[in-house]
């Protein structure tokens, strides 16, 4: 399994407010930009900016990170034999597949299978 690419996750309260800052800050414009469930999302840099309500926020504060990954199957493999928790997922979601787990020492990670065709869609560029 490889991991290609690792955002930092930012909670905001609007996208449109805070992807100029981003912008300037990382030399860059959003890669991704899509709605999903009750929230906004938008790729810059290192970061997934997830933009909503308090309310629309609370379920996803307490994931820290998202990796891209060739394969969630191989994943839940890696999880089940290191002892971690799937808490949701696998799910549909635009831009693939997603799934977050609580590794053993209590990190929380979403993990997203892209899915080209989706990706492409949601592209700003």
């Amino acid at each position: 399994m490889a991991v290609r690419a690792t955002y930092a996750r930012v909670y905001v309260d609007d996208l449109d407010t805070a992807l100029p800052t981003f912008a300037a800050l990382t030399g860059t414009q959003p890669e991704l930009r899509f709605t999903y469930r009750d929230v906004e999302l938008a790729s810059i840099g290192g970061c997934l900016l997830v933009a909503g309500t308090p309310k629309a926020l609370a379920p996803y504060r307490n994931v820290q990170a998202t990796a891209i990954v060739d394969s969630l199957d191989d994943v839940f493999a890696i999880v089940a034999q290191e002892g971690g928790e799937t808490l949701d997922g696998p799910n549909e979601v635009p831009t693939g597949r997603n799934l977050t787990i609580r590794h053993p020492g209590g990190a929380v990670i979403e993990y997203v299978e892209f899915d080209a065709g989706k990706v492409q869609e949601r592209s700003v560029r």
